[in-house]
């Protein structure tokens, strides 16, 4: 017997600069997707209320802060994060294995004493925008993306993390060695015949759901398109049925 497996949760990136133009898009969305991302852009421009204005409409958040620094530093950064309410959060892996057990310790400890769920905690490997050549700058010659991105997930699972983010390219090495219950976040998803702008390693939907990524984050593709709300359900239908 076979088993089809499940499509992977479409998260919209919202990477805007006000939140008028944020609202506007989860209007724009509503009943097609209810995922959303918060990134250092939006963030930054409008404040952790932005938080609450899209949970009031329903809304899951993805916060995308990319938390790096010292363990304290961090612990404290993801706490005063998980009381917002937001349903995941990325930390950088390469802050090393103290920093990542201190966010994954952190944010259980406030989602206790807040009594809220606790955030899903993915820690960013390397990013989509890098190719082989810019890894290799930083990680020395010979270095390859896969290994290191699969290295890299095991220690953030050690971590007591909940998965990464990661390239379609890598998906499937991490479900296979790290293990099926790693989530996978996979950023860089172009649809069919789109541009791939600044992303340097991307894949299509369909391309994500066969190698088995959790959730899969798009942000110019729908939030560029004349119509979001149907450039995301092109996304769906593509995931669902190729």
């Amino acid at each position: 017997m076979t088993h089809e497996r499940t499509p992977p949760t479409l998260i919209t990136a919202l990477d805007v600069s006000t939140s008028r133009e944020a609202l506007e898009l989860v209007e724009e969305l509503r009943g097609t997707v209810d995922f959303f991302k918060i990134g250092g852009r939006l963030f930054t421009a409008a404040g952790p209320g932005m938080v609450g204005q899209l949970r009031a409409r329903g809304a899951r958040i993805f916060l995308d802060c990319k938390f790096h620094d010292i363990p304290a530093t961090v612990a404290g950064a993801v706490g005063e994060a998980t009381k917002l309410g937001i349903d995941m959060m990325t930390v950088h892996t390469v802050g090393g294995v103290d920093m990542m057990r201190a966010a994954a310790e952190a944010a259980a400890e406030e989602a206790a004493r807040a009594n809220v769920r606790r955030p899903v905690i993915v820690g960013v490997t390397v990013l989509t925008s890098l190719s082989g050549p810019d890894v290799e700058a930083v990680f020395g010659r010979g270095v390859d993306i896969a290994d290191t991105v699969v290295m890299l997930a095991g220690r953030a699972r050690g971590a007591g993390l909940d998965g990464v983010v990661a390239s379609v390219g890598e998906t499937v090495r991490i479900k296979r060695d790290i293990g099926s219950a790693c989530v996978v976040v996979t950023p860089g998803i172009r649809p069919a015949g789109a541009g791939a702008g600044d992303q340097k390693r991307v894949a299509t939907p369909r391309q994500a759901a066969e190698a088995g990524s959790d959730y899969i984050v798009v942000g110019r593709p729908i939030i560029e398109a004349p119509s979001p709300a149907a450039a995301a359900r092109r996304i769906l239908d593509e995931l669902q049925y190729g």
